[in-house]
């Protein structure tokens, strides 16, 4: 048996192809594009292993999905690959709706025809799994009770607004064709192999550099913030034990204001590698113009993932960020890689026109 995971060189994807692979011998055919954000080099400890099959191509691709699902027996897909940054999906919404909804259906298209031909026993335990973001809830208030998976759709950015798109068409092939799916919505992941544009790496690497820390706004847009392996380890739950056709909410139980997040950074910095003068990294923080549609406040009721299946996270974030900033004070080289070239460009382009 094998698995398809689409997407399995980003930030994600690729935790959960090495995680997999650190705990079963069921190989896994990787489809990824090779965009702006992944990247093969977060694999480079797979290279000779033959239970990793790395396939470069577009989920869009719906010939290229549907020779991978029936050339390699495909038991189940995992599906990662999107465009996922919101400040991105501002400059340019459009790569959002080509990747997000319309690679999304021609993905769908590819299962639902490799999944009617399958015997009786195999279709039944077939599995298409989406993984999505909490940001299709659109913002809570201070008060407000964390998203449930029965909260109202509300997106607010085109990045939300396509992945809230992909969601209803998952939903809408399990009731219309009987396609067995299931959907995780998680909120913010850090970890191990985070492009450097999202908040933690690219404070991170700011403080080294000595430049300047970026807040939005006044830095108090509150997240619930989740380990990447522990979200890892959510999809191999419910790949294995979710009720088909049901969502499950991932969250770490840790919310915490942006601001609040980089203070954190400052410290643990402070800590493992201190500034030549002594001072602390909180003295770079500098408050820049919030984003426009910037939502306020994202929290996860992972309350049902731990009801039925048994699931609740392994880190706080306490452990979880130290854990974080030892990895990326430990691998400059992977972070001195991926700053070349397009990140670079991206970086201007996003803050250069930011007052303080």
């Amino acid at each position: 048996m094998t698995i398809l995971v689409t997407g399995g060189a980003g930030f994600i994807g690729s935790n959960f192809v090495l995680d997999w692979l650190a705990q079963n011998d069921e190989p896994v055919v990787n489809l990824d594009n090779l965009t702006y954000a992944g990247n093969l080099e977060n694999l480079a400890t797979l290279q000779n292993d033959a239970r990793h099959i790395f396939v470069k191509g577009d989920i869009g691709d719906y010939d290229l999905g549907l020779s991978l699902l029936r050339r390699h027996n495909i038991r189940a897909v995992v599906n990662f690959a999107a465009e996922s940054h919101v400040d991105r999906s501002i400059h340019g919404p459009e790569d959002f709706i080509q990747t997000n909804i319309l690679g999304s259906f021609r993905l769908l298209e590819a299962v639902r025809s490799y999944w009617n031909g399958l015997e009786p026993e195999a279709k039944q335990a077939f599995r298409f799994l989406h993984v999505s973001t909490d940001e299709v809830y659109g913002s809570l208030e201070k008060t407000d009770p964390p998203f449930s998976e029965t909260h109202q759709y509300q997106p607010n950015s085109p990045y939300s607004a396509s992945k809230a798109a992909s969601d209803h068409l998952v939903r809408s092939y399990h009731h219309t064709y009987g396609l067995p799916v299931l959907t995780t919505n998680c909120s913010n992941n850090y970890g191990p192999y985070h492009f450097p544009e999202k908040l933690i790496p690219l404070c991170i690497q700011n403080a080294l550099a000595g430049k300047a820390l970026p807040i939005y706004g006044d830095g108090q847009q509150i997240r619930d913030w989740l380990y990447v392996k522990d979200h890892c380890s959510a999809i191999r739950c419910v790949l294995q034990s979710g009720r088909v056709g049901e969502v499950y909410n991932v969250g770490g139980w840790n919310e915490k204001a942006n601001l609040d997040v980089v203070n954190i950074l400052c410290v643990i910095l402070d800590q493992l590698s201190p500034r030549a003068d002594g001072k602390s990294y909180a003295e770079q923080i500098t408050y820049v113009t919030d984003r426009p549609g910037h939502d306020r406040r994202y929290a996860i009721d992972a309350g049902k993932l731990e009801r039925e299946l048994g699931w609740k996270p392994a880190e706080t974030f306490e452990t979880g960020i130290r854990k974080t900033v030892q990895w990326y004070l430990d691998h400059q080289g992977w972070v001195n890689n991926v700053l070349s070239g397009d990140y670079q460009s991206w970086l201007e382009k996003n803050y250069a026109g930011r007052s303080a």
